[in-house]
């Protein structure tokens, strides 16, 4: 049945064979013309043998299999009848090796954030969650090396190391429901990006189950490891292709003692990219966050999620973060900056946070566009409007800004974020996945 149908409270109309969708408007193609590949169906044999393997782990429950067979913006739907539940790799790899021996499809899947399809089923694989892998392994308090299972979810080990005064490298708009092993097979950026790096850099080791059931084991918490091949960063950002990540090990910065926030107003694009290359000049070492939105995403988040900017109206909004050890220090840095960039007319209007209460604020503000389910009702069928926070400073400065992508480069009533700088004017960035949204190819089950 057609799942935006359904949606729509009527029966359901029947979709094109390999298709999610039915044709519901005349001239509407037939988006995403895929088919079932040779792989074997689960038998009661199968789920005997899964039982046997995850004991209480197997769901096939049809109202417990709607959620993890529907993406996070609910757009896509797969039909897997079966979810399994493992805790620990063993038990990953004895399910890999039975699936392997059967030719049957396997579809990982972390928290289900992702806002490209990737995570979700295309027909009927098998669901491997990683939700009951949730357990702390290690932790050094001097190194700040974190060892872990990968369905952690991330706001918890943010939590459980800023404790022990440190952070995670990594923190994004959906850190209450994402799980590190999902941030690390996709590659997640997130906000912290410019200060930290990307995960290949502070991911030190992984725990990964090969589709065989082999584990591999490069589970080590040295940073400073140059014997032979670094076989992880072939996991990294490769999104279950590979194989199935079970444990990660993570180098977690110190906490920092002072931070701040600034949220700006630009009269224009060219003075985004003029305050990030005076803001990198002037800040140095404290600058942690350059983010920016348009004004189109500040109303939506005014009208749907009821949160009022705190600086007056202009055509883009920017949000500064820095982090260090010197609040004084720190906040006389920030505070020469602004100066400099009122006076400069790149900046029409600002305001400055330091108490941490209010830090949390202008961060909000950004996270709130990728509320898709809240903002959802203004991307009606046939709406094509990028939308959402950007980031700076990831790729070449020779980017236009693009705010009305032309048909095939968006997908239609989905409201993404993207990624300035990435190499292409507007480039779709909805968060990582091999899945069946924008520009990406139909992902074959079991891939």
């Amino acid at each position: 049945k057609c799942w935006r149908c359904l949606r729509k409270g009527s029966p359901g109309r029947e979709a094109p064979r390999g298709s999610r969708y039915c044709v519901r408007r005349p001239g509407a193609p037939q988006r995403y013309p895929v088919r079932r590949l040779p792989f074997s169906t689960v038998s009661e044999q199968d789920l005997a043998a899964f039982e046997r393997i995850v004991p209480g782990g197997v769901v096939t429950d049809p109202e417990a299999l709607q959620a993890p067979n529907v993406d996070w913006i609910r757009t896509l739907r797969g039909s897997s009848k079966v979810l399994l539940r493992p805790r620990t790799s063993e038990e990953v790899s004895h399910i890999l090796r039975h699936c392997h021996e059967r030719n049957l499809a396997v579809n990982p899947q972390g928290g289900n954030t992702g806002m490209v399809g990737g995570s979700v089923p295309v027909f009927d694989e098998i669901i491997l969650s990683t939700a009951r892998m949730n357990k702390v392994l290690s932790f050094h308090s001097v190194s700040g090396i974190l060892v872990c299972q990968a369905g952690c979810v991330l706001e918890e080990l943010s939590h459980y190391v800023e404790e022990r005064d440190f952070i995670m490298p990594l923190d994004l708009g959906a850190k209450g429901s994402c799980h590190i092993g999902g941030n690390v097979a996709t590659n997640a950026g997130g906000l912290r990006f410019l200060r930290y790096g990307s995960l290949h850099g502070t991911v030190l080791g992984l725990e990964v189950v090969l589709a065989d059931g082999t584990i591999l084991d490069c589970l080590t918490s040295l940073r400073k490891d140059n014997t032979g091949y670094d076989l992880k960063q072939l996991f990294i950002g490769s999104e279950g292709t590979l194989g199935v990540i079970t444990a990660v090990s993570i180098l977690c910065p110190p906490k920092p003692r002072a931070v701040n926030v600034a949220f700006l107003g630009c009269p224009g694009f060219a003075e985004v990219l003029q305050t990030f290359s005076t803001c990198k000049g002037m800040l140095g070492e404290i600058l942690s966050a350059f983010e920016f939105m348009d004004a189109v995403c500040m109303q939506l988040v005014g009208r749907y999620l009821h949160l009022a900017s705190p600086v007056q109206e202009s055509p883009f909004y920017v949000l500064i973060e820095t982090s260090g050890s010197n609040a004084g220090h720190d906040a006389e840095k920030l505070g020469s900056f602004l100066e400099h960039a009122l006076g400069s007319g790149l900046v029409t209007d600002g305001t400055m946070a330091t108490d941490q209460t209010k830090v949390k604020v202008p961060h909000v503000l950004l996270a709130g566009p990728l509320s898709v389910r809240q903002v959802q009702p203004w991307a009606r069928p046939g709406a094509l409007r990028a939308l959402g926070h950007r980031h700076c400073g990831l790729g070449s400065g020779s980017s236009p800004w693009s705010p009305s992508p032309g048909p095939g480069l968006w997908e239609p009533s989905v409201i993404v974020t993207g990624a300035w700088g990435s190499g292409s004017p507007g480039s779709p960035s909805p968060g990582p996945g091999q899945g069946r949204s924008p520009r990406s190819p139909p992902r074959g089950p079991g891939q």
